[in-house]
């Protein structure tokens, strides 16, 4: 049976996409052309494990979106999509794998990756230091950031999936 958006389903993936929002500010580390190790993808993360794929990515999406509204640098519309709304949306594939959360943290993560490595190759090429494929050059730079803060995600998940908070409804 098709589970369906109530109230509650819906007030958390908008508290998830503020709070999201909020622990991006929180940064432990900045890159110099964008992208920082923060928590931000856990409150994403957690409304996927809870109600599944679709609440999941409009979470990830709502962030995209705040994230473009509150500073956001746009040369082109697709970069718009690809830099904000769509690796962020992608977390929500963590919803696929409620029953092996750490899991769907790596795969959520892992495909956030994908999309600003994408990105990167397409419209950061010209960052890349003289000499520097630019596919070595955007892997390397998103994983300077993206790693670490999928192992933190990781570590909060973990700890978070020791308690009824992950737990879907009816599971």
């Amino acid at each position: 049976m098709k589970k369906q958006w109530d109230t509650k389903v819906m007030v958390e993936v908008a508290i998830a996409a503020a709070l999201a929002m909020i622990l991006s500010m929180l940064r432990l580390f900045r890159g110099p052309q964008g992208g920082s190790v923060t928590l931000e993808m856990v409150p994403i993360f957690v409304v996927s494990l809870r109600h599944g794929l679709r609440p999941g990515l409009w979470s990830g999406m709502l962030l995209g979106l705040l994230k473009l509204l509150l500073g956001a640098y746009v040369v082109h519309p697709v970069q718009f999509v690809m830099d904000y709304p769509l690796p962020f949306a992608m977390l929500g594939l963590a919803g696929l794998f409620y029953k092996r959360p750490i899991l769907g943290v790596i795969i959520g993560s892992a495909a956030r990756y994908v999309v600003h490595v994408l990105a990167g190759v397409i419209f950061w090429a010209a960052y890349a230091p003289e000499g520097t494929n630019p596919w070595i050059y955007s892997l390397s730079y998103n994983a300077s950031y993206l790693l670490p803060s999928a192992i933190l995600s990781i570590l909060v998940i973990w700890l978070l999936s020791r308690y009824p908070l992950l737990r879907r409804d009816g599971n």
